[in-house]
């Protein structure tokens, strides 16, 4: 049940790139790009490899203005970033770290907030900033003769419609160009010095006016004048020269300078065509302009040159790029060379979150990116393991790897065993694996353990007897034997030593050394022994100077120092007996992992000095038992679980992190890297391993061990509204392609989808002028078929708003859509929901609701029951029960409901703020969510003291705008799970950003408004930025404190604290640091 209180965190970072710039930021010989994305920056070095991303920035504001600078005393650049709410700091880097230099507030009481974005510019002989925020206002903030920033000063504009504005070159006098549009649409540029003393603009001797209808930017000319960048013409202006240059009918959204004295420019437009404009000159004065066609981009959002033909592509609606410009043009005509793209999945337009492969573990599937980069995302939470080779083989016991040396890079041998013999293979001239014989080995029973030792020989272990090997040779060297009358029933080895257990209760430990097996100490324990292990934990790679044991009776695990054998540690669990445990260090953190039989795993911090345990948690992985596998690559250490529900546990800022991977139940898995497997030949895949399943064996690659995956599926169009179809099993979405010289409007779609491969089944176009606004799956009462429900709008040139639409059925028949029914609408369909087995549209200022009727003939039709009339123009609506929210264009949140009895929709209650919704949801029967566009949340219910009003009892800014809202988790909840009892929504954000929000009882929410208090105090911001201004709610017309939502991402910033620092907290707190650390890392798992 959700409660009043909120936790909202980020589960997926921002990815839409809106600015960038470049420069020497984080030293003087560093070329540096700098990237904003939403409310993060990131630094990145240019490097001989590529782009090497240096920090990730989290700023208490949402990213409007980027620029980077430099004082003439100083030898490397400042950053300056200005915020959507008016603040903004200037930021150095020291050598060390980030620091804040100056700061302040832009706001000014009682201005209009500039309708076309903020506009931050630094003059370019670095005397002042210029700000423009609010219509008609123009903020000065001149610089000292030290560089600081002095008092800010306001000079009114008379261009209220200010389009651009530019710093101009060589100008004594701060002088600004100035592009803005009259109230009869025309466009036209003039100039401005600003006289400081004065406080005003005084008018310059440059103008020009009716420019190209579709001029938009202003790009200052280090020549002279500045360039006008229309939609049917590139003009360069000065007050000496005009030159003017057609160009193909494009929104050009981006220009990069190319060289520093401005002869060429790069610029990209809505079509993600790549652009070099060219600007001849003699004797100082422009001659003439050129444009070459490059090659295709994603459509760029900012373009920044690096060096030596390297570019840097920006892109808000499609995936961000690392480009190379060549010489000479390939076959396609292109001099475009990408080298690397970085995701984005923005902006989510819409989202819908299902269990795909019916594992309790939801997968988010997203509209992402528009225009022709738009596409389709399946997000889940997890890694993928591609198959690269498998075979079918039944009955595997266990799997190792071998290598010839310790110190080989690649694995010689996989050893494969059954119940009563053992396999080996290895790669052959053919590069296949294929059956080899190692001739010391036993092959005719059951290998227990099998491994690479020290002096290159190799370890295998039979209920019988240990074997030592000649690895080069292949000779037995050494044998020790079972004592008589007892079979070796567990054993455990690294490259120097063996831990076994026998019958009778026995543990014996040997140690290996030059072609001989040395018993050092054998004990008698009280119970049989289930597991063991002796993996290094300390200094020494090969070998361990403790043993972790697994007991049957007494269901315990136990800490064993080597050579000794001696008792450290006891540690009791409740009723289900370890079955496997693994010692290993990941992130210089020493850990003892115990799977038990009931598919719980069990975690311990070990200080190996005291040979204590501390911090235990408990993970639920499954319901089989679990076997546990170390490995490493790149120098990373990992750990793999195998079971039901296979899943790989790595650490990240030393905190372990837990991802299920995409394959079913698996019962054994290793490394098993050789010379020609993906890892060598492909440098995305990180490492490869085998795996043993019922009735397979199969080698498959990691390529990522990102927690959230995501698989695009291009359009080269746009996605607007998606959702799934359990039924059918498939997913349908509404699409539009851009118009082009052969149409002569968008073209929309209706798509249909397989659920797994994600392929094009079958698509239905709708009519010239329709586009497809909402779409649903939907059962009718007395009808067994699950319908695909889409809603339309025909949207006609001369109509200011629809007055006419379509709801058309669909039914999945044999994986195509047929149309089995259409109902005529006056207006536009902006949303349908599935209601007590009818269908409810939101059709322009009504909300109907209909029903579906069976024909004479036996087809059916859709036929209205009743309506309601809304108030501006409701455009989300959610239901639950015979409830209905509804979420209107400008009147907030209204609550209504559905009578059976007299077959009528009322009205029940109503928030009377002003908002202008764009998202919605239910998250129980009382409480409702929404989202509105200046990027807050909030969430109502039904006032207790005033009959028909929505009370608001939580507020909070996001700082990015949330175009939709869902219930569904990202990750698999178990009963036992702390987490898995917060009722968690999805929310997908413009910026590509994806959100979780839990209702969390109050008794949590105390304890985290404490702790995220103490943390906004402690952690220093940068810019000195306030995070509770930054949270609070806001709008044009109020500001209000945020309450009863907690701040996620500033609270799970804990775990990165050093010990120290989190000592420090949770003594402010009045805690435990470790059962703090318990509970932030509880709430981590949320995504």
């Amino acid at each position: 049940m959700a409660t009043e209180w909120n936790y909202v965190v980020t589960a997926h970072k921002s990815t839409a790139v809106s600015r960038s710039c470049v420069g020497n930021f984080t030293a003087p010989h560093h070329l540096n790009l700098i990237v904003a994305k939403c409310t993060r920056i990131e630094i990145y070095l240019l490097t001989p490899q590529g782009l090497q991303l240096m920090f990730d920035v989290p700023l208490y504001g949402t990213i409007a203005t980027l620029e980077l600078f430099r004082s003439h005393s100083e030898a490397q650049d400042f950053l300056f970033i200005g915020m959507e709410r008016y603040r903004y700091c200037i930021l150095y880097w020291d050598g060390r770290q980030l620091l804040t230099r100056s700061g302040g507030d832009a706001s000014h009481f009682g201005g209009r907030p500039t309708d076309n974005g903020q506009i931050g510019i630094i003059d370019l002989h670095h005397r002042l900033i210029g700000l423009h925020l609010y219509d008609g206002l123009f903020k000065v903030i001149p610089f000292d003769n030290q560089g600081q920033l002095k008092e800010p000063l306001n000079i009114r504009l008379q261009e209220l419609l200010l389009l651009d504005i530019k710093f101009l070159y060589g100008c004594e006098i701060p002088t600004v160009a100035v592009l803005y549009q009259d109230n009869k649409d025309a466009r036209h540029v003039r100039t401005y010095e600003i006289a400081l003393e004065a406080k005003e603009f005084v008018e310059g001797s440059w103008s020009q006016n009716n420019l190209d209808n579709g001029a938009r930017l202003l790009v200052p000319v280090p020549l002279g004048g500045v360039i006008i960048i229309g939609e049917d013409t590139i003009v360069h202006w000065s007050s000496t020269t005009f030159k003017s240059l057609s160009i193909n009918q494009a929104i050009i959204g981006a220009v990069g300078r190319v060289d520093p004295d401005g002869s060429r420019y790069l610029y990209g437009d809505n079509t993600g065509s790549l652009h070099l404009l060219v600007i001849t000159q003699e004797r100082g004065r422009v001659t003439d302009l050129k444009t070459h066609y490059m090659g295709e981009t994603s459509i760029a959002s900012t373009i920044s040159y690096l060096d030596s033909g390297l570019v840097y592509i920006g892109s808000q609606f499609g995936d961000s790029q690392l480009i190379k410009l060549n010489n000479q043009a390939d076959a396609s005509g292109s001099f475009v060379e990408i080298l690397e793209q970085y995701m984005n999945i923005g902006p989510i337009v819409d989202l819908c979150v299902v269990d795909l492969e019916r594992q309790g573990q939801g997968q988010v599937i997203t509209c992402s990116g528009a225009h022709k980069d738009g596409s389709i995302r399946a997000i889940r939470n997890g890694i993928v393991i591609t198959n690269q080779a498998s075979v079918q083989v039944q009955g595997i016991k266990g799997l190792w790897s071998l290598k010839t040396s310790l110190n080989d890079q690649y694995d010689t041998f996989l050893v494969v065993t059954f119940i009563n013999e053992a396999r080996f293979l290895a790669m052959n001239k053919e590069n296949e694996l294929a059956e080899t014989d190692i001739e010391g080995f036993d092959s005719e029973t059951q290998t227990l353990v099998c491994g690479s030792a020290i002096h290159n020989q190799l370890i295998q272990v039979t209920a019988n007897s240990v074997i030592l090997v000649s690895s080069t040779s292949r000779d037995l060297l050494d044998q020790w034997f079972a004592p008589t009358g007892f079979s070796i029933n567990v054993a455990a080895a690294n490259a120097s030593q063996v831990l076994l257990a026998t019958g009778g209760f026995h543990l014996v430990y040997l140690e290996i050394t030059n072609s001989k097996l040395v018993e050092v100490k054998h004990i008698e324990l009280e119970h049989d022994i289930s597991c063991l292990d002796i993996n290094s934990v300390g200094e020494n790679p090969q070998s361990s100077s403790l043993a972790a044991v697994g007991m049957w009776k007494d269901i315990s695990v136990r800490i064993f120092s080597l050579p000794g054998l001696q008792l450290n540690w006891k540690e009791k669990f409740a009723e289900v007996v370890p079955r496997s445990v693994l010692l290993c260090t990941i992130e210089e953190v020493s850990y003892l992992f115990c799977g038990l039989g009931d598919g719980h795993l069990f975690s311990f911090v070990l200080n190996i000095s005291k040979c204590e345990l501390s911090a235990r948690r408990r993970f639920s992985l499954g319901t089989q038992p679990i076997s546990l596998c170390k490995f490493s690559s790149h120098n990373r250490t990992h750990v793999f679980a195998a079971s039901d529900r296979p899943t790989l546990i790595y650490s990240s800022d030393k905190k372990l992190l837990y991802s299920y991977v995409n394959l079913k139940e698996m019962s054994h898995v290793c490394p098993f890297n050789t010379a020609v497997s993906p890892e060598r030949s492909l440098p995305l895949v990180l490492c490869t391993i085998a795996i043993a399943k019922e009735a397979e064996l199969s080698v498959g690659a990691i390529n990522d061990f990102r927690k959230l995956h995501i698989h695009t599926i291009p359009l080269d169009e746009q996605a607007r509204r998606i959702c799934y179809q359990e039924q059918s099993r498939t997913l349908a979405f509404c699409s539009f392609r851009d118009k082009d010289i052969h149409t002569e409007s968008e073209t929309h779609f209706v798509r249909l989808l397989d659920h797994q491969t994600f392929g094009f089944l079958s698509t239905h176009t709708l009519d010239t002028f329709e586009w497809g606004c909402s779409i649903v799956s939907c059962s009718f009462s007395d009808d067994e078929n699950s319908y695909y429900c889409v809603g339309t709008a025909y949207v006609l040139p001369m109509e200011n708003e629809p007055t006419k639409g379509r709801i058309l059925v669909f039914l999945v028949e044999n994986g195509k859509l047929q149309l089995i029914a259409e109902k005529e609408t006056k207006g536009a369909v902006y949303s349908l929901n599935a209601f007590n087995g009818k269908l409810l549209a939101a059709i322009n200022q009504q909300i109907r609701l209909y029903k579906w009727v069976q024909r004479d003939d036996r087809s059916h039709e859709l036929q209205s029951e009743c309506s309601y009339h809304s108030d501006v123009l409701p455009m989300y609506t959610q239901t639950r029960g015979d409830f209905i929210v509804v979420g209107d264009i400008m009147r907030s949140l209204s609550l209504l409901v559905y009578k059976h009895d007299e077959g009528l929709i009322e009205y029940k209650a109503r928030d009377f703020n002003t908002s202008w919704i764009s998202a919605v949801e239910m998250l129980d029967d009382d409480i409702y969510i929404g989202a509105d566009n200046c990027c807050n949340l909030f969430t109502v219910r039904e006032s207790e003291t005033h009959v028909g009003r929505l009370d608001v009892i939580g507020e909070y800014h996001l700082g990015d705008l949330v175009n939709r809202l869902q219930h569904g988790s990202l990750v698999k909840h178990h009963t036992r799970s702390l987490v898995g009892k917060y009722p968690t929504a999805i929310f997908g954000t413009i910026s590509g950003a994806i959100g979780v929000i839990a209702s969390i009882p109050s008794n949590l929410h105390m304890i985290l408004e404490k702790l995220q208090s103490i943390l906004a105090k402690s952690i220093k911001s940068v810019g000195n930025l306030s995070h509770a201004e930054w949270r609070s709610f806001y709008n044009v017309r109020r500001t209000s404190v945020a309450r009863n939502f907690m701040d996620g991402d500033l609270i799970e910033l804990f775990l990165k604290l050093s010990p120290s620092h989190k000592l420090a907290v949770a003594m402010a707190m009045g805690v435990d640091v470790d059962k703090l650390c318990l509970l932030v890392e509880e709430l981590a798992d949320l995504h």
